[in-house]
């Protein structure tokens, strides 16, 4: 299952894209990821020796396999200025296909590189960014690769990243499990020219740390180097650890994109926490890239116990913040129920008794077409209902009102100070 963030309409998205957007790209190198102030920052954390530097150094120092090599050893030469760390990386690279990983090495090693050695990674880089994308995994590779490309193609480079970026603006942001290469493609796109693409879906950009944190399952699941949070997934048997690990190294990402937004730094609050920082070996190395300690954040348990998108219908509720909370997730038209330390997929029309979560009170009725329940609560959220339609809605003691279901026929009623009264709803009936 693909749990699209957003259905944007396409034609707004393009009209966002002002005419005279410069994309030639000014930094010098490092260009790709590596910030001057992120530089800086991670040279700090060697220094002091931290629990992140220390776990990825180790990692590098053991000889352990590495699931992304190029990647890795880059960044442990660019931190260290080790050769020996650089020349692994660089000899991944001349036999490697990742055109992500071979942008990275190139961008990060170019001090390392003989002229042999940058033709053959330039020609490489080139016939990558050639090679038409269909995704933001894709895309995103791409754009790194132009970046990388910024000194010895540069006409090229800026030409590709318009095209990419005007592709990416006809598209929903990502699917949740790509979130974190859109993400990179944002960083790398700010960093390098100044355009800031989240302007373009400024409302979604706001939400998206909201449901980032509320996407998670309540109880983190233990792996063999540490703990994980395991986000909304489809499928059957245990998480998959490589994907919890990509989605912590996203809400990195994604703390690191906005330091100042107060979403933001709920998302910071949430990852500042030594259980779940990675060690393994695909974790470690964005543990340490990404992670920062002395950023400001926010206790995410203050937020509300409800999360939910009239855009997108994507709704998460909680009973409580604690790990052995009752979770239910609705996304793209499948509905999860997590209890007592497992997940369960509902099937479509499966009744959900009236469920207390925060300060609202959640159900999905057997009959869709006549809801009648007790208000015990703020708000009424009701799933299942048809989309995008109008509902007569009658709260004990006060006049009929209308309102209308989202995307996904998710009727959310705000009953104010009543918390005590009978509710009823049912579908109006256009003449």
């Amino acid at each position: 299952m693909r749990h699209t963030l957003l259905l944007l309409v396409a034609a707004s998205l393009a009209a966002a894209q002002a005419p005279d957007e410069d994309f030639h790209v000014y930094r010098d190198g490092p260009r790709l990821l590596l910030t001057t102030q992120r530089l800086r920052l991670l040279e700090r954390e060697r220094e002091r020796s931290s629990v992140r530097w220390q776990n990825f150094d180790q990692l590098m120092q053991s000889g352990a396999p590495l699931p992304e090599p190029g990647l890795a050893w880059a960044l442990h030469y660019r931190v260290t200025h080790q050769n020996p760390s650089g020349r692994k990386a660089i000899e991944w690279a001349l036999t490697g296909e990742d055109l992500r990983q071979l942008a990275v090495v190139y961008d990060w090693c170019l001090p390392l590189l003989s002229a042999p050695e940058k033709d053959r990674l330039e020609a490489k880089l080139k016939a990558g960014l050639a090679k038409p994308g269909t995704d933001i995994q894709q895309q995103g590779a791409r754009a790194l690769a132009a970046v990388a490309l910024a000194d010895a193609l540069p006409d090229a480079a800026d030409g590709a990243l318009r095209e990419i970026v005007g592709w990416w603006r006809k598209q929903p942001p990502a699917p949740r499990e790509s979130l974190y290469s859109l993400l990179e493609f944002l960083h790398v796109v700010r960093d390098n020219t100044k355009i800031e693409l989240r302007q373009a879906v400024a409302d979604y950009f706001t939400k998206l740390p909201l449901e980032y944190i509320a996407s998670f399952y309540p109880a983190p699941f233990p792996g063999p180097d540490n703990d994980f949070r395991i986000p909304i997934y489809a499928g059957a048997g245990e998480p998959n650890l490589d994907v919890a690990a990509r989605a912590r190294a996203a809400g990195l990402a994604l703390a690191a994109l906005d330091t100042n937004a107060v979403n933001y730094q709920f998302a910071q609050g949430m990852l500042m926490n030594d259980r779940f920082l990675m060690r393994g070996p695909l974790g470690a190395p964005y543990e340490f890239l990404w992670a920062n300690p002395y950023q400001p954040g926010l206790a995410y348990q203050t937020l509300p116990q409800v999360f939910h998108d009239p855009a997108t219908g994507h709704l998460f509720a909680r009973t409580s913040w604690e790990e052995d909370a009752t979770w239910i997730g609705f996304a793209d038209g499948s509905l999860q129920l997590f209890r007592g330390g497992g997940v369960q997929t509902l099937r479509p029309g499966t009744a959900i008794p009236p469920l207390k979560v925060g300060d609202a009170l959640l159900t999905r009725p057997n009959d869709p077409a006549s809801v009648h329940v007790h208000l015990d609560a703020g708000s009424l959220i009701v799933l299942g209902l048809k989309p995008n339609a109008e509902y007569g809605v009658e709260i004990e003691d006060r006049e009929l009102d209308f309102v209308t279901t989202d995307s996904a026929g998710t009727l959310v009623i705000n009953a104010g100070d009543e918390t005590d009264a009978g509710v009823w709803i049912r579908p109006h009936a256009v003449n």
